[in-house]
């Protein structure tokens, strides 16, 4: 999959800064931030055969294998889509590949709908999108400036 890029002010909360702060040296705080970020994957009980995350300052590193491509794509977005993180190379292995699909950064007055709109031609169309990014997405109603969302082929 590659990089992708993220805006790291905005995003969920998973890092303990408190914990990040107390580390003696910037080098010391990353494997707390790698751990944080596992167990956000973890959390939101995203699919993988093997995961190692690891972290260099506002970058973080995906290796492993998963099933299928939109679980790459789920995780990557789940640990992009966090306040501190600026990049993630995902380099996970996917067994079953198919193609990738593309992304959109949510911009201020966004909507599923009005995203749905531009990439598929049919606002109705935003369950797709919301489905697609479940489970970082609750409530298709609540989506922020900066989020980065998945974009499936129809």
């Amino acid at each position: 999959m590659g990089l992708l890029s993220f805006i790291k002010g905005v995003g969920e909360k998973v890092f303990k800064k408190e914990e990040v702060a107390a580390a003696p040296t910037p080098e010391a705080a990353e494997p707390l931030k790698a751990s944080a970020l596992l167990a956000h994957v973890k959390s939101l009980g995203l699919a993988y055969n093997t995961l190692s995350v690891t972290t260099s300052g506002e970058t973080v590193k995906l290796e492993g294998e998963v099933a299928r491509q939109e679980d790459a794509e789920k995780i990557a977005l789940a640990v992009g889509n966090v306040e501190g993180v600026e990049s993630v190379d995902n380099r996970l292995t996917v067994a079953t590949p198919a193609p990738e699909a593309r992304y959109h950064t949510v911009k201020s007055g966004d909507t599923l709908s009005k995203i749905a709109l531009a990439m598929y031609g049919d606002m109705m169309k935003y369950p797709v999108i919301f489905e697609a990014n479940k489970p970082m997405l609750k409530d298709p109603d609540l989506i922020y400036p900066g989020q980065v969302l998945r974009i499936p082929a129809l």
